[in-house]
This record gives C-alpha cells, structure tokens and sequence, in this order.
C-alpha cells in the first residue's frame, strides 16, 4: 500500500487503541493486593487458567514476525519454509513433559525465573548466572524483532514515513503498552493475548478464503506454482524438499523445538499457569497456533502463484491489501502489530525479572527487599523496549536477524542444566557451566564462520548449528562431571532451599 488509506488506518488505529486500553485496565481485571512482589509483577501471582494460559502461552510463542516470515520464507523458498510447522508440532509432546515439572519445581522453590530453578537446584550463582545473561542476550534481539515486525505493518499501510517522523510513529506504537507493562507486569500483556488471538484466527480465515478464491482455489493455486517453478530454474523442485537437505530439515526442527522450550518469555507464560494441569491442557490446544501458523504458510505458497513482488515480509501484506476491503486490512495490519506487542512485552518482563534476581539480587545488592526487585525490574522492562526501538533504528534489519539466530543457538546450550535436570543429579553444576560454555563457544563459531548461517556442515552432513554445539556442551559435561567424580567420589545430596 503505497499511500495511506484513510479507511485502514483509522480501522488499524481502533484495534490499537482498543488493545492499549484493555492493557491499562488489566490491573482491574484481575485484582490483586499488590504487584508489588516479583511473583505477582512478573507472574500475576501464578493464577492464569486454561484459557487465559492458552491465549497468552500462543499469543508469545507465536509472534507477529513469525506470522510475516514464515510465509516469506515459504514463498521464496518453497517446501523448506514448511520447517516451522513440524518444529511446532514436535515441541508440543516435550512441553506436555517439561513445562508442569518445571513449574511445580519453580512453585515449590518460590523461583520466579528458570535461572532462579537452577540457582536453587544446584545450589550455583554462577551456573545461574550463565543461564540468566544467555536469556538476557538471547531475548535482546527477539524484542528488536517485533519491532521490526511492527514497522512492516506500518510501511504496508503507508502510515511509516521517512525520517524521525516515522521512528516517532513506531515509538507511539510501543509507548502504551510500555507503561501497562511498567504498572501491570505480566497481565498487561496476558488481557491484550485476547484481542491478538481472537482476530488473528478470524482474520486468517478470512485472508485465506479469499485469497484462494481469487486464485480460482487450491488445485488451481498449485497448477500455477508448478507452471511458474517450471519457467524458473532456481524454483523448479519448489513443491518438493531436496533429498540433501532432509538431515538439516530434520535437525532445524528438532533443534528449534528444544530451544524454544528453554526462552524465558516463554517460561515466564507457563510460570504464570494456576496448576500443572492447565499446562498439559494447553501443551495439546495449543496446537490450534500451529494450525494458524500453517495457514500463514499456505499464504505463502499463495504468494508466490500470486506473483506478489514486493519481497520478505511484504508478500503476505501486498495480498491482503489487494483482495481485503480498506476497514478489513486496516483490522487485519492491527492485528499483526497487536500480535507484536504482546510477545514484546512477555519478553521485556521475562529479561527484566532474569537481570534483576539473577544478576542484580545476586552480585549488586543482596539485601534488596521483594519491593525493591519489582521497582528495578519495572525500570528495566522499559529500557529493554527502549534499546530493541533504538536497535532497530539505528542499525540494520538484518543486523537484528542475524543476532536472533544467534539467540536460538545460545538458548539450547541452557537445556542440559535446566531439563536434563529434571531427569537426574549426576551432572553437577561445575560440568554443567563448562558444557555450556563449550556448547556457546562452539555454536557461535559455527554460525558466524560461514556468514550467519543457521544450518551447517559437520562431517560432510548438513545440521542446524545449535544441535551441533549441543552435542559438544552434553559431551564436555559429561567429561568434566566423570572426571570430577573420579577426583571427589563423596559429594552429598543438593538440598533445595527457597528464595525470596
């Protein structure tokens, strides 16, 4: 949309504004003595149900950047795109295992963060330390990339000039929402899941119906992707995943999988459940985002039998805007950026709450009051967002990508302390940190050496780089821990102790 539409715009700005207040209000809705503590700033208090469980665990797992990069991806490069679909289904089964455990763990310690689990499991600062800079650094760059997510939207509506003027434009966006967070912590971001999932599912429903419709349906959509493949070398198995690369498919969406697992948004979401049961609900309906998720996909393949040309994330816009009425688009682009906004703001809290217990409680100031943690964490969620806008304004797009990339390598390297701990004690946390800093040393090699490249060759096969530096960190642990053992054979049960 290469002029503002007056119609999209003011329907873009409804939804927006309606999502902004319903965050101001979410300490009404639900009431509490206090957020002033870090379990109820950064978790409501552990009371989220089923369904409110299921909005806001989808509404942060599936943000608005995947909704616009997976159909990019799968228009440009065909059946290899589909990946994130197994890696969303795969990881359903592993959070149906991990998740209630973890929460029952974090519930009995009185942790409110993954690094707060392992700080009292294996009795380690430093091990915690490791495991909460990694979320820290790994988080950075996925808030960056809501943001750029948001700026999409507002460039295919025309409301994203150029200049300071269009930065402006983007900061408005974020700037409500920042202040909800700041007075309501997690359940800011939890109210407004409602309104990103409720119109996301219709929206799609909508898009794919007439899109589809304008292609003439689904057997004529794929007549034209196989006519246009045929004319273009690069596209000719468009349709069809090169054998070569089913081992780097495979390890792309079982690596994927696992390191989602470990993000701390997402950890922060499923901390927030009233009971493990609403978490193993939810680790089966939850599926339902992966269904929309699939639909973007389709979008996708749509895209490219459409002949959209405006590249990247602007496939899937440029149709919208070509088959939806002005009102519907400006819903549905408000939609998208809402599906931003509530990923963000799980992010900027779960980063917030990791450096101020794991960082700032543990090595700045040990005496500071529960109080105390929750003021410093309000201001630290607010200069997260602040710095991803300043990132994405001042440095490249790409730049945020390739450091995201990065981020899901190094958040796999935190699996072995805090999953494999739920299956046994053996590894202690000296093994633990010195595998995990191999797994990180290993994983940022491999993906920087050839240029940021996410899959990679290892012995003349190739696999998703995070996977490979895995196998090295459990290898190193499991060294260091035999080894260590054969020193120390003697060396007592940890006991857990709870944290303030």
């Amino acid at each position: 949309m290469s002029n503002l539409d007056t119609t999209a715009a003011l329907a873009f700005v409804a939804v927006l504004a309606t999502a902004s207040l319903l965050a101001l209000t979410a300490r009404s809705v639900w009431r509490s003595e206090t957020v002033s503590t870090p379990a109820e700033w950064a978790l409501a208090g552990r009371r989220f149900g089923t369904v409110t469980t299921w909005f806001l665990l989808g509404g942060t797992i599936y943000t608005a950047y995947t909704f616009a990069a997976v159909p990019a991806l799968v228009s440009s490069a065909g059946a290899l795109g589909f990946f994130a679909l197994p890696y969303t289904i795969i990881v359903y089964p592993l959070a149906f295992w991990l998740l209630p455990r973890l929460w029952r763990e974090a519930r009995d310690m009185g942790a409110v963060t993954v690094a707060d689990v392992v700080r009292i499991r294996y009795d380690s600062a430093g091990l915690a330390l490791a495991v909460a800079l990694t979320g820290i650094l790994a988080t950075m760059p996925y808030v960056a990339l809501q943001v750029v997510g948001v700026r999409s939207v507002l460039a295919a509506l025309g409301a994203y000039p150029e200049g300071i003027t269009g930065d402006a434009i983007l900061a408005a966006v974020f700037a409500v929402l920042a202040v909800a967070t700041y007075r309501s912590g997690l359940r800011a971001p939890a109210l407004i899941s409602f309104v990103k999932g409720a119109l996301l599912f219709v929206g799609v429903a909508v898009v794919t119906v007439l899109v589809l419709r304008r292609l003439d349906g689904p057997a004529a959509m794929f007549d034209r992707i196989e006519h246009r493949a045929a004319g273009d070398q690069a596209h000719v198995d468009f349709l069809a995943l090169d054998p070569s690369l089913a081992m780097a498919y495979l390890t792309l969406a079982v690596g994927s999988a696992l390191a989602l697992l470990m993000y701390p948004h997402l950890l922060t979401a499923a901390f927030a459940a009233k009971s493990e049961g609403v978490l193993r609900v939810n680790a089966v309906a939850l599926l339902a985002w992966t269904a929309l998720l699939g639909a973007f996909a389709v979008l996708g393949l749509a895209a490219y039998a459409w002949g959209a040309g405006g590249g990247g994330e602007a496939t899937v816009l440029e149709m919208v805007e070509q088959t939806t009425p002005s009102w519907f688009t400006g819903i549905f682009f408000g939609s998208l950026a809402v599906g931003a906004l509530v990923p963000a703001a799980v992010m900027s809290v779960a980063a917030a709450m990791l450096f101020t217990r794991n960082v700032y409680a543990e090595y700045v100031n040990r005496r500071c009051t529960p109080e105390q943690q929750t003021g410093v964490a309000r201001f630290v969620s607010l200069l997260v967002k602040v710095g991803a806008l300043g990132f994405v304004i001042l440095l490249a797009e790409q730049d945020a990508i390739n450091l995201q990339l990065l981020g899901g390598v190094w958040m796999l390297q935190v699996f072995p302390a805090v999953a494999l701990g739920l299956l046994t004690r053996w590894l202690q946390a000296p093994a633990l940190f010195a595998g995990w800093a191999a797994g990180m040393l290993t994983g940022t090699y491999l993906v920087t050496r050839g240029g940021f490249a996410a899959v990679v060759e290892v012995a003349g096969v190739q696999v998703y780089a995070a996977l490979a530096a895995l196998v090295v960190n459990i290898a190193v642990a499991v060294l260091v821990n035999a080894a260590a053992l054969r020193l120390a054979p003697t060396r007592g049960l940890l006991r857990h102790r709870r944290v303030r």
